[in-house]
């Protein structure tokens, strides 16, 4: 696992380097924009003397590390452009100092030139960069930007140059990855450690590789803070894979009960239904009405159907005729497909209600009913697997409200509920009710398509069948899922391949990573 932390957290790193460790905090920022430069020529290698470097500098320290990186490229025969977004009138402290040493360089060397920012028309002056750095507010954003900084940014997105961030692109919001207009970065240089935003929400979108950059202090005083919050590395998805027995048996290996399709959505049943015996589950039943069962039967794979009802879709007088399949499976798999008929609704809740105590995992149309009534049901150790939308449904905000903090309302649904909480997204996130959480670190633009969710479903449902760890379970699922469709877009591309794609090339994925990480 790889902490992520929050901004108070970094800055109390620097605290701590000022005044426990002695460092002058312009020593720290020395440190920083050695790392920083040496981190943009490793990432660019075809960045040459030939090429014209600009670097966009706030009022602040994030600028003060800016105008250090310009001192170092010059001192290594680039010409450089400083745009100040400030007047100089208002850097100060260190931020100053480098200013003043800046241009002293730049009398002698007359490899640069500092101009003022006066103006989106000022942005021309950088317009035919190759490489244009990010050094305007850093992690002082709370991702709402304001005129000026809104319009250049904008305007800079436009530019064809390679673009850097120092620290956090401007206009994230380094706790919680949220942005309206964000600095859309190739490479962002962290430093520290990495902030929390960078890898959620807008953060991920806008933040292209991301590295850590040194600013001084070693690994001890990071690993000495607490954080609940975690990338999740190869490692972790191996470990967390169900340890298998010689002497296992079909029904000893799991059994998984799923509930899933109508006549709308036979689709979501076959991936949802199948899925579990790619991940080794033993026994896989899928209830599905009996006049769609001819739909998607596949005598292939080995999935057995449990027919019922005389209706297209479930209603609670089907229940009975599966209600001893309920108790026999070690989790139960409910929503793909079902539709969102009223009677549906009701069987769906009254399932729900029988099946406390199981692992049960709740995905799409299962939903649906619980929302904004979530807190009248008991769903502790039960497993929510909602998109955005349908997770900001099932709480009652609106999407855009959930965009502005998705770490708050999941660790808060979580710890009221005792549920654990995959938000499906880019990137999928997992909450405990214990508050942990960890953030998926595979996955690829291919996976927007249909199907895609209901194997998620599948293939969470197919590991919890095998082991009492639910936290394991959800963390090898969520990665093997995306790390499956990973391998596929190597020959496929991102265009190229299906969520039954996905499905059938989830062994090979396991054997791959498998194999990876000894």
């Amino acid at each position: 696992m790889i902490p992520l932390f929050t901004v108070s957290q970094n800055r109390e790193a620097d605290l701590y380097a000022i005044n426990s460790l002695g460092i002058p905090s312009i020593s720290l920022m020395e440190n920083a924009s050695r790392s920083i430069f040496e981190k943009i020529l490793e990432h660019f290698p075809k960045i040459t003397q030939k090429d014209e470097i600009s670097i966009l500098v706030g009022k602040g320290n994030n600028g003060g590390d800016g105008l250090a990186v310009a001192r170092h490229f010059i001192n290594h025969n680039f010409y450089v452009n400083i745009l100040l977004i400030s007047s100089s009138k208002e850097l100060k402290g260190d931020a100053k100092i480098n200013f003043e040493i800046l241009q002293e360089l730049i009398n002698q060397t007359d490899r640069g030139k500092i101009w003022q920012f006066d103006g989106i028309k000022s942005l021309i002056k950088i317009e035919k960069s190759s490489l244009i750095i990010d050094a305007i507010l850093g992690t002082g954003s709370n991702g709402i930007l304001i005129e000026p900084l809104k319009s250049i940014i904008q305007k800079v997105n436009q530019f064809k140059s390679k673009r850097v961030a120092i620290d956090i692109p401007t206009g994230i919001n380094a706790d919680t990855g949220f942005g309206e207009t964000i600095f859309n970065a190739d490479l962002t240089i962290s430093l520290g450690e990495f902030k929390q935003g960078l890898f959620i929400q807008n953060g991920k979108l806008n933040s292209g590789k991301i590295e850590k950059g040194y600013i001084g202090i070693g690994d001890e005083y990071f690993n000495s803070l607490e954080t609940n919050i975690y990338l999740i590395e190869p490692e972790d998805a191996s470990f967390s894979l169900p340890k298998r027995r010689q002497n296992l048996h079909k029904y000893s290996a799991g059994k998984v009960f799923t509930i899933a399709g109508s006549e709308k959505y036979t689709g979501a049943a076959y991936f949802s239904g199948n899925s579990p015996f790619f991940v080794g589950t033993g026994a896989a039943l899928l209830a599905i009405p009996k006049k769609i069962r001819t739909q998607i039967q596949d005598e292939k794979i080995g999935l057995i159907y449990f027919s019922y009802g005389e209706n297209e879709y479930l209603t609670e007088k089907d229940i009975p005729s599966f209600e001893e399949k309920l108790n026999w499976a070690n989790v139960i798999s409910l929503g793909p497909g079902l539709g969102r008929e009223v009677e549906t609704q009701a069987a769906i809740l009254k399932i729900l209600v029988k099946s406390v105590g199981k692992k049960v995992v709740i995905d799409a149309d299962g939903l649906f009913p619980l929302n904004k009534n979530y807190k009248k049901y008991d769903l502790s150790n039960f497993i929510l697997t909602p998109h955005h939308k349908e997770f900001s449904e099932l709480i009652g905000i609106s999407l855009d409200e959930l965009q502005k903090d998705v770490l708050f309302y999941g660790r808060s649904f979580t710890k009221e509920t005792q549920s654990y909480l995959v938000l499906k997204g880019s990137p999928t996130i997992i909450f405990q009710p214990n508050g942990e959480v960890f953030v998926n670190t595979t996955g690829n633009s291919g996976m927007a398509k249909f199907g895609m969710g209901d194997v998620l479903t599948g293939v969470i449902a197919g590991l919890l069948s095998q082991t009492n760890e639910i936290s394991q379970a959800l963390i090898a699922a969520v990665y093997l899922h995306s790390l499956s469709a990973d391998l596929l877009s190597l020959d496929k591309t991102e265009f190229g391949f299906t969520a039954f794609d996905v499905m059938q090339n989830l062994p090979k994925t396991i054997k791959f990573l498998n194999e990876s990480i000894l």
